[in-house]
């Protein structure tokens, strides 16, 4: 029997300053607060929650209120980060059963919890990115996301994110991530890449490697990165797993209607994303021709003035894409992490663009080589 993903539903965000990340995910990044921790569970949990909403992906963010709890545990390891990816499954019982056969290591038993509109059914897995968790969930009528939270009322406008395309990990090594993620969650692969900056002379350069797998029947996507010598240890990845103490979540890519709008909003709001790299934009009509993309609906230099990248893989199929910077530059504050945002514009493209993934490595890389200096 297959474990029966439904869809990717959001993550749980671990932070040690709630306030200051309520005020980004609903004043900056646009997000309704859907849920928030009533007096009994933060008392049972030693923790203090708020959900936020953009589209059909919760983001569930909680801070510790005592020197326990799950909150506290992470932090007192790492900095703020992404410590829970949250599926919902067709069935429970049976998702148990057979992650538990394909060798999981669940951390509790199924169990259940209720409220005035149904039951919710869930149980947690280790995995191996680092610290983080997986945790399934079938909700029967069950309004809140997380067990114990008290619903808000939900927004009236329309987001302007939809879902969530796909999420990305940082290794020191991918391969046990990768077998782990094939056997146990039953994932296949689906796109992959690799590269070494050494081929620009960047001063001695360094590279990634990068595997995406996923889950056909849901589209869910994990990408997996992993550093490349030489320059091991000066790529991005290997630098994100020190900044995090270990391997880990390094960004959620959501998906937009219209990125174009959704990045003047942003930009409008205060949020500011990582820069493309040096003559890329003068670079950019040669690549999509070697690509095989004969045109594309935007103004190329409205993309240029707002930053957006293009990539593709044909006649009309392309995707745009941005990457803002992590929460360490946003909040000039080491201790907020490496963990950052993707948005994606999907136009006929199913793809990760292996241009643009080399853009996002320089720019991440050109960014720490600022903040160094």
């Amino acid at each position: 029997m297959p474990v029966q993903i439904q869809r990717l539903l959001g993550f749980e965000h671990y932070v040690r300053d709630l306030e200051r990340m309520r005020r980004f995910y609903v004043e900056r990044m646009g997000f309704a607060e859907v849920g928030r921790s009533g007096p009994e569970l933060e008392s049972s949990s030693g923790q203090t929650s708020l959900v936020f909403r953009a589209g059909h992906a919760f983001f569930g963010c909680s801070s510790p209120l005592a020197e326990r709890g799950h909150a506290y545990r992470y932090l007192s390891r790492h900095p703020e980060g992404i410590a829970t990816a949250l599926f919902e499954v067709a069935d429970i019982r049976s998702a148990f059963v057979t992650l538990e056969q394909n060798g999981a290591t669940p951390i509790s038993d199924v169990e259940w919890f209720d409220d005035a509109y149904g039951r919710l059914g869930c149980f947690s897995i280790t995995t191996p990115f680092g610290d983080t968790t997986f945790r399934f969930m079938q909700h029967r009528g069950y309004r809140g996301l997380l067990p114990g939270m008290q619903t808000c009322d939900m927004p009236r406008h329309e987001s302007e994110f939809t879902d969530i395309d796909h999420v990305t990990a940082n290794l020191r090594t991918m391969k046990p991530a990768l077998l782990w993620l094939e056997h146990v969650l039953e994932f296949r692969p689906f796109w992959g890449v690799e590269f070494h900056t050494a081929d620009k002379s960047h001063a001695g350069g360094s590279g990634l490697r990068s595997q995406v797998m996923w889950d056909a029947e849901s589209g869910v996507k994990i990408a997996n990165n992993e550093p490349l010598r030489p320059g091991f240890e000066r790529s991005q990845i290997s630098l994100f797993c020190e900044d995090n103490r270990g391997d880990g979540i390094q960004h959620v890519a959501l998906g937009v209607r219209d990125i174009q709008h959704t990045v003047r909003e942003l930009r409008a709001r205060g949020v500011e994303p990582m820069p493309a790299p040096p003559g890329y934009y003068q670079r950019l009509p040669m690549q999509l021709r070697a690509l095989g993309v004969e045109r594309i609906d935007e103004d190329p230099s409205e993309l240029e003035q707002l930053g957006i990248l293009v990539d593709g893989s044909g006649p009309g199929a392309y995707l745009l894409q941005i990457f803002l910077k992590d929460a360490a530059a946003i909040f000039a504050d080491a201790a907020a992490g490496p963990f950052f945002f993707e948005l994606i514009q999907r136009k006929g493209d199913a793809g990760f663009g292996a241009g643009n993934f080399r853009a996002l490595f320089d720019s991440v890389a050109g960014q720490k080589l600022a903040r160094a200096g």
